[in-house]
């Protein structure tokens, strides 16, 4: 039944005149895909002329592109490295690429390059804001076994990939418990993180782990069994899924001091107004709010 569905969809790259590289006239609009390097070390765009009208035949099209390899021998198309994509299906702004298993075969860097080439490719759409990869219908899950989950262009590196490795300096600032557990308090830490890691991921995952030993008076305000499932941010607001343990109360600290504790330390970066907090991808009954903004009624300081 999959290879049914795959040569039905590849069917419709058929009749649609839409192939990359084919003679046909444009309608004026320039995307860009990325392809990866034939070393996988890297990520390259090259113009595309766009020569669909509509926004379906557009997806099918940037699909195509990425599945063909280019003219430039030194590059490959990123659907086209010993994997098959099985089907594509957009709903509500998220593009869901369902693959093969020879997908998990792919050496971590290389998968990381194919995800972000089809992501900073396929995003430039209108009509998709996220992109989804599952493996045969099951969710994705990094070399660290931490689900992938929903991405967006701004969760990758802003180059052409070779910083893929790189690690950089963070400092960011994050509100543990007072011993009471009623309030927080505000602690910068420095830290080197990898560059492959989005910054508001690195700040959920450093809240997770508490407060250092080395400073007294900071206790934990986040269970530390919580898992993240995802982090990802658009227009000004940090959606946060983890599970189940995140509602489970640690040192006298309440769910309510939790969630400020997260929603705090996300705001505190620049490309974040609102945080929404969601559990195994579901808003709590609990929760008095789907979003929150910063809360600085329960924020206090060591001399208290």
């Amino acid at each position: 039944m999959k290879r049914l569905v795959w040569f039905i969809f590849a069917a419709a790259f058929l009749w649609s005149l839409t192939a990359c590289g084919q003679e046909e006239e444009e309608t004026g609009e320039i995307y860009q895909v990325y392809y990866v390097s034939n070393s996988e070390t890297k990520v390259e765009m090259h113009p595309h002329g766009m020569k669909a009208d509509s926004a379906e035949e557009r997806l099918r099209e940037l699909v195509e592109c990425l599945s063909r390899n280019p003219e430039k021998l030194e590059y490959k198309a990123p659907f086209s490295m010993g994997f098959r994509v099985l089907d594509v299906k957009l709903e509500k702004e998220t593009l869901t690429i369902d693959v093969d298993a020879a997908y998990k075969e792919l050496p971590a860097i290389t998968e990381v390059l194919v995800r972000a080439a089809a992501v900073r490719t396929l995003t430039q759409l209108p009509e998709v804001n996220f992109v989804m990869i599952t493996v045969e219908g099951k969710p994705l899950y990094d070399s660290k076994e931490r689900a992938v989950g929903l991405m967006n262009a701004e969760q990758f590196i802003d180059n052409d990939g070779n910083e893929i490795n790189t690690y950089e300096l963070a400092r960011v600032r994050l509100y543990f418990a007072d011993e009471s557990g009623a309030y927080l308090i505000a602690a910068d830490r420095e830290k080197h993180y990898s560059t492959n890691t989005p910054l508001d991921r690195f700040v959920v995952e450093e809240l997770i782990a508490g407060p250092s030993g080395r400073v007294e008076g900071l206790y934990p305000s986040v269970n530390p069994n919580t898992k993240v499932i995802n982090v990802t941010t658009k227009d000004g607001i940090c959606y946060v899924n983890l599970d189940e343990n995140f509602l489970s109360v640690v040192n006298n600290v309440s769910t309510d001091v939790s969630v400020f504790a997260m929603v705090n330390s996300l705001v505190e970066l620049s490309n974040v107004n609102k945080v929404q907090i969601l559990v195994n991808g579901e808003a709590p009954a609990v929760f008095s709010s789907n979003t929150f903004e910063r809360n600085l009624d329960i924020v206090t300081t060591m001399d208290r």
